[in-house]
């Protein structure tokens, strides 16, 4: 049996020595294999260029394309530019932790740039499309707004902006006006349309990769631990009956079970319906009693340990899909930011209210006392009081004092009517 586990464990190690030296290789190909894939797609929006515009810009003004034709190349454009962007933006985060020099590299850039520099107006394709949030539209500067674009990329920009001048009427009505021209425009079904169709793209991206963040771990944590880490466990501790319990709290809530089991026998035979408690059958009860408690523990403390190393893995596969999965977390914020700033100022309030109540409110101590009970039952750690009052002495006022930065500072500035309607909820 020693020669199978010791077998089994080599090549458990093997394994893992495989996998990390792989997972190394990968890591530090990712500036190479980033900058590939954005090369890649500017050569992509290049080919576009020389088979259906004649080499020029994909633009209205190139060819004489319909608005339907043009709206798909639109999308195929974006798309690969949204790559470009992200996929350059992973390889200069990757390049200031991996040094590496290469003129091959510098070809691929080359490509890029030209590819960028021709389609300069959507230098900021992620913060424009309709992907972005209501929250970060509103924050555009009036400045930029106004600007005329070039005679160039007349075509490639659908969006009228509002007038922002001073004149005999309001603004608001200026932009009441502009918001019914657009409304009756030729193309405003077909731009209502392609932009419901995105939206409820996103929608479905976000709830999809929302519900991935939650599915993964918990199926990484309890496969892992039933199918990995508890078998393992059990092999290496065997029918060790001499360490049945991890920490002292564990030992005393055994005994404390058998006290009150032996307290039973007792209330039992004063009721005459049991043996005198020196009698042998007694005996081999408290003897059962004891044997199937130090079963149960030692399955407890089994779990609890390998509770431990599957959290590990829980989370290492959610640090993975976050590392994978850019794009989608960029659709997330936008679908998240969508939802806080469609509410009201009332609503927004009373959720700023409950949670600051909840962690770092007046009951919250009972609150977290409950859950380090837990996390510390869970892990199979001894829940020390001590330990436990000072977390919760500091640190709810360490987050008391970022949720009052967070309100003075971005709230204020963002939303001031939920900040005027705030202080009037708490006074």
């Amino acid at each position: 049996m020693k020669d199978s586990f010791a077998k089994t464990a080599n090549l458990l190690r093997q394994n893992l020595k495989e996998y990390l030296r792989s997972l190394n290789h990968w890591f530090l190909n990712t500036p190479e294999r980033a900058l590939l894939e954005a090369q890649q797609a500017a050569q992509r929006i290049r080919n576009i260029e020389r088979e259906y515009f004649d080499n020029k810009k994909i633009s209205l003004k190139s060819v004489n394309y319909t608005k339907n034709v043009m709206s798909y190349w639109q999308v195929y454009l974006d798309k690969n530019l949204t790559i470009i962007k992200i996929r350059l933006a992973e390889f200069q985060l990757s390049r200031g932790l991996i040094n590496i020099s290469n003129s091959v590299l510098l070809e691929k850039l080359k490509v890029i740039d030209e590819v960028v520099e021709k389609y300069a107006i959507k230098d900021k394709l992620i913060n424009n499309s309709p992907l972005a949030s209501t929250s970060q539209a509103r924050q555009i500067n009036l400045s930029e707004i106004n600007k005329q674009p070039d005679s160039s990329n007349i075509n490639d920009i659908q969006a009228t902006p509002p007038s922002q001048k001073t004149g005999t009427f309001p603004t608001s009505i200026g932009k009441t006006v502009n918001r019914i021209k657009a409304d009756f425009a030729p193309q405003a079904e077909e731009e209502f349309m392609r932009n419901y169709r995105i939206s409820r793209n996103r929608t479905r991206i976000a709830l999809r990769f929302l519900i991935t963040l939650i599915i993964v771990p918990i199926l990484a944590h309890n496969l892992s631990k039933y199918f990995l880490v508890i078998p393992i466990l059990e092999r290496i501790r065997g029918d060790n009956t001499t360490q049945i319990f991890i920490n002292s709290d564990m030992e005393k809530e055994a005994l404390h079970e058998l006290h009150n089991f032996e307290q039973g026998l007792k209330f039992e035979y004063l009721l005459k319906q049991a043996p005198p408690l020196d009698s042998e059958i007694i005996k081999g009860k408290i003897k059962d009693k004891a044997m199937e408690i130090a079963e149960g523990f030692h399955t407890k403390s089994s779990s609890d340990i390998s509770n431990v190393f599957a959290d590990l893995i829980s989370l290492f596969s959610f640090g993975i899909i976050i590392a994978l999965s850019k794009r989608e977390i960029v659709i997330l914020k936008s679908f998240m930011d969508t939802i806080v700033y469609g509410l009201s100022d009332s609503a927004k309030a009373f959720l700023i209210i409950l949670f600051t109540d909840i962690f770092v409110g007046f009951h919250s101590p009972d609150g977290w006392e409950v859950l380090l009970e837990g996390l510390a039952e869970h892990l199979g750690l001894p829940a020390s009081r001590n330990v436990m009052f000072f977390f919760i002495a500091t640190f709810p006022v360490i987050l008391n004092t970022i949720f009052k930065y967070w309100i003075f500072r971005y709230l204020s500035r963002l939303s001031p009517s939920a900040l005027a309607t705030l202080k009037e909820m708490d006074e």
